[in-house]
């Protein structure tokens, strides 16, 4: 009898049980959100890195027990809840961490519950079906041919390299600009290439002339990495014209869009990604400019065919009798083996708000940046690095010092005022907000911008 209490203090998710079990938990989940938010009070917790590891190891106690804490879930959550760096909150705006759409959220509860793993398809029946008809729907978006799912833009990033290493004979030779994220050359490092060649960012994107004459003197098979919304400034290289460079040179073309991907959905601004069509591969993030729950990340390619090099056998998941009686084979679809179906969410999203609902929000993020950038340009304290070209704006005090713009900055975390970010360019230390909250006010803007006048006067 002793052995059956455990189980009746453990149902399962899923199965003709799992709704019934879940519905009271979801109750106290959100309960416990909503609670730690409003104990929390702000953007993210005041008293910084110490006081909020003491509170969770208060509340955590004795990470195992000897017997269980049936309130553990509300305990946890709301402590998760009240320590948090809400995304959210129009004065959270440091990073490309943007705050999940509600339907693409319940999305996700679904893909927890029933836990398919795409690694066979005995094992997600439904969802292979789903990610293949997704994945090609977003590629095509792009102008390429297929897609797979990925963690993010590092995981798109090295497959990238990985697919132009085994296409190119095993060695290739990477240029990126010194604007390009920090996962290409990691990438280049990890998968054994040469070091990469890295070219000025003029005003903070690829500079042609040099990107043609690193083209001109270097030999062997060349891959170009350029950026459609750089992480410091949200900037787009010259897309056209490093396509038509790498077609002259004959080099192969990878574009990092992990931020500005998301401008496809938005009729006003899809023009900005014109070029995107002439790359081998492109690098998505919807967890990003597309407000899903992490991880929704996918690289899309032209040629297809190219994903052979994936391609792993073992015969407790493809068989090749299995293949041949026509059960997909799922193990070219990515590096990884166990993984779960984050297309769901994603497939949710495009359905529930269309392109057209998906470009308003974005229409309404690339606002809010262009608006607080004029309160910051029309403020005599501050000046404005430059107009955003997506949904980042770089400012700082007139006159600053960078300690000064660094203090200011920590002081508003450690308070627990405001969350920005920082970025390094020509020279000096800058301010980064990136305005992902489609419902940001203009008083939020005016709020966050007031915040740092206070904080710099401090």
């Amino acid at each position: 009898m002793n052995g059956e209490q455990p189980l009746r203090t453990a149902p399962l998710a899923s199965g003709p049980h799992g709704p019934a079990a879940l519905r009271p938990l979801l109750d106290t989940v959100l309960d416990a959100l909503a609670a730690g938010t409003r104990a929390r009070g702000g953007p993210l917790p005041g008293g910084g890195p110490q006081a909020v590891a003491a509170r969770i190891t208060d509340v955590l106690g004795d990470v195992l027990p000897d017997h269980g804490d049936p309130d553990a879930l509300h305990t946890l959550v709301h402590a998760l809840a009240e320590g948090a760096a809400d995304p959210a909150d129009p004065l959270c705006a440091a990073h490309l961490h943007c705050p999940p759409l509600a339907v693409a959220t319940a999305a996700d509860l679904a893909v927890s519950a029933l836990n398919p793993s795409l690694d066979s398809w005995d094992q997600a029946p439904a969802a292979s079906a789903l990610e293949t008809a997704v994945t090609r729907a977003l590629a095509h978006t792009a102008g390429l041919a297929d897609a797979l799912v990925t963690t993010g833009g590092t995981e798109s990033n090295q497959l990238a390299l990985l697919l132009a290493r085994e296409t190119h004979g095993g060695s290739v030779r990477l240029i990126c600009g010194a604007n390009a994220h920090h996962s290409l050359p990691r990438a280049a490092w990890l998968l054994g290439l040469p070091d990469p060649v890295i070219v000025p960012a003029a005003g903070g994107t690829l500079d042609l002339a040099a990107l043609d004459e690193a083209l001109t003197t270097l030999s062997g098979p060349l891959l170009v990495a350029a950026t459609a919304g750089t992480t410091d400034a949200g900037l787009i290289d010259p897309l056209p014209e490093i396509a038509a460079l790498c077609a002259t040179h004959r080099a192969r073309l990878h574009i990092d869009a992990a931020y500005g991907g998301g401008l496809l959905l938005s009729d006003r601004h899809r023009q900005k990604l014109t070029g995107l069509e002439a790359a081998h591969t492109v690098t998505l993030d919807l967890h990003k400019l597309g407000w899903q729950p992490v991880a929704a990340g996918l690289l899309a390619v032209a040629h297809p065919a190219e994903l052979a090099v994936l391609h792993q056998h073992a015969d407790y998941l493809n068989a090749d009798d299995d293949t041949e009686a026509g059960l997909p084979d799922l193990l070219d679809r990515s590096l990884r083996t166990t993984r779960r179906p984050d297309v769901l969410k994603i497939a949710v999203t495009l359905k529930t708000l269309g392109r057209t609902g998906l470009g308003t929000l974005i229409d309404h993020v690339c606002d809010h940046a262009r608006a607080f950038a004029a309160l910051v340009e029309e403020h005599p304290g501050f000046e404005l690095y430059d107009r955003p070209m997506i949904s980042t704006v770089l400012f700082r005090p007139t006159g600053a010092t960078d300690t000064a713009v660094a203090a200011v900055r920590r002081r508003l975390l450690h308070d627990g005022r405001a969350v920005l970010g920082r970025a390094r360019l020509d020279g000096h230390l800058w301010l980064k907000a990136t305005l992902l909250n489609p419902h940001t006010r203009p008083d939020d803007l005016a709020q966050l911008l007031k915040l740092v006048e206070e904080g710099t006067l401090a």
